[in-house]
């Protein structure tokens, strides 16, 4: 094989101005083994055509400038990617932090209408007992007045009785004396 043989199994041809890449399509397929082909390491060595090390130079050179500009155009495109994508990648966490902000506000709004419920409870049990505290006032106040009615009540008793005693006793007829 020649070294234009083996620049075209590669890619590139020799043109009017030195060695130019070949489109893909172009490239020989001859080379490549087929299903009924013999094992790919069966004569390697000897197979292998004496190459010149300018021709190789060259080769590499043209696959490398042929191939070169794409490889930069992607490398380019997936760098603003990797950065459009972190840029997602910050928006999407501080929309992330809204949305917990969010949720903490009802998680604060539903403590607040909880306080407030459990505060309204706490005033209406504080003017219950309030009123219960008047109530028990005024009955402690009416028992006693009971009480001390009842006390009154019983020392007139006590006295009627004593009187109806000593009343009795000074009806009763006493033996008279004999001088």
């Amino acid at each position: 094989m020649t070294a234009e043989g083996a620049a075209n199994s590669v890619g590139v041809r020799m043109g009017s101005q030195g060695w130019e890449p070949v489109k893909p399509a172009l490239v020989c397929r001859e080379t490549l083994p087929g299903p009924n082909d013999a094992s790919p390491d069966e004569g390697v060595v000897e197979d292998l055509p004496l190459i010149d090390e300018k021709a190789v130079e060259q080769l590499t050179e043209g696959l490398v400038s042929y191939y070169l500009p794409d490889l930069q155009q992607s490398k380019s495109a997936l760098q603003e990617l990797t950065q459009n994508q972190v840029v997602l990648l910050e928006t999407l966490e501080q929309e992330i932090s809204k949305f917990k902000e969010c949720n903490w506000i009802l998680d604060i709004n539903a403590l607040f209408s909880e306080a407030k419920h459990y505060h309204n409870k706490l005033v209406n049990i504080r003017n219950e007992m309030m009123m219960l505290h008047e109530k028990t006032s005024k009955l402690k106040k009416r028992a006693l007045k009971l009480q001390q009615k009842r006390q009154k009540e019983e020392l007139e008793r006590e006295q009627q009785r004593e009187k109806e005693l000593e009343r009795e006793k000074q009806l009763t007829a006493k033996p008279a004396r004999r001088m």
